[in-house]
């Protein structure tokens, strides 16, 4: 390549530094520049997160790559480039695994013997990703430039700082940010909460945290069961000032009511049988950081008046004891259950319900964040590749049809448990452990819920080393055809009633609507 047809490809990036658009279409573009410039079938942009790396941006990846997380102690190749001075090519017939294996559009099997490249990517002189170029010829990065690959690592980096200034990131003061070193220190192992998703409803619910996170109100956070309601608390806490110190957690519901209070406010020695010593309750435990009470709505009338107190003043006693304490103590509360109807309904206390919603916060559930579904599954899958100790994990069309088409009623905790036991299911009865496994649509067990796959499925395919892929039929095509015969032979008994088919097929109706259009038939 010329060097003007370098500045060809670089001057529309620059002239996007100084327009205001989503951080997604930046990368995005960014990447689209890349690949056509640089000969390549894939390219990924991927910001280090703790001990990993998080795909920010992919460009000839599947989907589901965006909500993997690779931790760099089980990929050597990315840790290779984040350790790197500059840009760094792989021989082609590399040993080192590659952690886009499997993960290539367009590709079934593992991937062939290749070439690969790839930039660290320098924010402020510190390190803050890579820049990973990948190529099924093995010869078309040999003249190739590194100076080129160099040149859109430091317009990414570019990139990127022009998007933390515009989110207001890059004028954080110091304190906040020794904050944060400090509560991933005490955190030990423990990953700073995953919020994983790019719909617009999941972009709300980020935008909430960002706005309530930095303060001291108390939060109510709802949702169904299995949308994450934790981990919207724990990404809360991160975000307050509170972060350096203690999380506690609560169970409501787990407990018997005659230990509430003893759980909450702690009790003196001889408070009651088995009262051998003093304890601290969860209040005293949180003070100067933030209790979660989750299931908060299966606290008794009785409780919530004792915590109202508590909640007004900041004021407890220990079981047993007059002597008062002061903490200072952030609430947030979460429940599945109606409560403003529990109020209505003289179940729930109303002066309790509305101290704890100070700032009530909404959590979708999983049917309303369309392709979220894949980007959460690509993140579970990565888990079970590294746990069942696999060379990749990957879902093929049938599963992607199936998972978005199904209208999780157990949200992204049915989502997980689905995955770990779809691995399972495609290594079963398998002599050999291989490199790759596919999940298919009767893996995940979702055909009743509107894929209608498992009986066209293939078994899995894999691949090893030492063998040739598998050859199989196109079940795209198969399942396409046969989820098209199912809708129309349901809207057709039901008079183009949707919601009618919907029932009939165990289907959401609006996730109905979704796959018809896809399929090519008239939607509503």
């Amino acid at each position: 390549m010329t060097h003007t047809s370098l500045l060809q490809a670089l001057v529309p990036l620059v002239d996007d530094l100084s327009r205001d658009m989503p951080d997604a279409e930046r990368y995005r573009r960014l990447l689209q520049a890349v690949r056509s410039f640089l000969p390549c079938d894939a390219a990924a942009l991927l910001r280090l997160d703790g001990d990993g790396l998080v795909p920010l941006a992919v460009n000839g990846l599947s989907g589901d790559t965006l909500g993997r997380r690779f931790k760099l102690h089980e990929h050597p190749r990315l840790k290779l480039l984040m350790d790197a001075e500059g840009p760094l090519r792989f021989a082609p017939d590399s040993p080192l695994p590659d952690p886009y294996d499997g993960l290539v559009e367009g590709l079934l099997g593992h991937l062939p013997v290749h070439d690969c490249m790839g930039c660290p990517v320098l924010v402020g002189d510190k390190a803050w990703g890579v820049l990973t170029l990948d190529a099924l010829n093995t010869e078309r990065f040999s003249r190739v430039d590194l100076r080129d690959l160099q040149a859109f690592a430091s317009l990414a980096a570019a990139t990127v700082r022009v998007a933390q200034r515009i989110d207001g990131l890059a004028l954080r003061v110091e304190d906040e940010r020794q904050r944060a070193d400090t509560y991933r220190a005490l955190a030990l192992d423990a990953a700073l909460p995953t919020l994983i998703g790019h719909s617009p409803a999941h972009q709300q619910l980020l935008a909430e945290i960002a706005t309530v996170g930095n303060s001291d109100l108390t939060v109510l956070v709802t949702g169904e069961t299995g949308v994450g309601k934790e981990l919207v608390a724990q990404a809360l806490h991160a975000a307050s000032p509170r972060a350096s110190r203690p999380l506690i957690s609560l169970n409501c519901a787990a407990l018997p009511e005659s230990l509430v209070e003893s759980e909450l406010f702690g009790h003196v020695r001889g408070a009651f049988s088995g009262a051998v010593a003093d304890r601290r309750g969860k209040f005293e435990l949180a003070d100067g950081g933030t209790l979660f009470l989750d299931e908060v709505g299966e606290l008794s009338l009785a409780v919530q008046a004792t915590l109202l107190r508590v909640l007004q003043g900041g004021q407890l006693q220990r079981l047993g004891s007059d002597r008062e304490h002061k903490v200072n103590v952030r609430v947030i509360a979460a429940t599945n259950r109606d409560l403003a109807q529990a109020v209505r309904g003289g179940h729930y206390r109303a002066d309790f319900y509305h101290r704890l919603s100070v700032y009530p916060l909404h959590v979708p559930p999983l049917r309303e964040r369309g392709h979220d579904v894949l980007l959460l599954a690509g993140y579970f899958m990565e888990q079970n590749r590294s746990r069942l100790g696999l060379g990749s994990l990957r879902l093929d069309s049938s599963a992607r049809a199936a998972l978005l088409a199904h209208d999780w009623p157990g949200n992204v905790r049915e989502l997980e448990h689905l995955v770990a036991r779809g691995a399972l299911k495609a290594l079963s009865g398998l002599a050999v452990r291989p490199r790759i496994v596919s999940l298919t649509a009767a893996h995940v067990a979702l055909a009743a819920q509107g894929a209608a796959a498992s009986e066209l499925a293939a078994p899995v395919h894999v691949t090893s080393q030492d063998a040739s892929p598998v050859t199989s039929v196109d079940l795209r095509t198969s399942v396409d055809a046969h989820q098209r015969e199912r809708i129309e032979t349901s809207l057709v008994r039901h008079h183009h009633n949707w919601a009618s088919a919907a029932r009939e097929l165990g289907m959401h109706r609006a996730n109905l609507v979704r796959l018809a259009r896809r399929l090519g038939l008239r939607g509503e």
